[in-house]
């Protein structure tokens, strides 16, 4: 059995260039939460990034 890490697979996913819309978690659970935030944590970070360089 593996413990599953909503926030990493969250940060994996926009690592991924896989959108928020695709969170696989139930809307309003905790794991679905914990995956958005992992998720808005990288792209956050890479849209900043971006915006540096224009």
């Amino acid at each position: 059995m593996t413990d599953r890490d909503p926030f990493a697979e969250g940060e994996r996913a926009a690592r991924d260039n896989i959108p928020a819309e695709a969170n696989p978690y139930l809307g309003g659970s905790d794991e679905h939460a914990l995956w958005a935030a992992g998720h808005e944590k990288v792209a956050g970070a890479t849209e900043a990034r971006e915006s540096e360089g224009s």
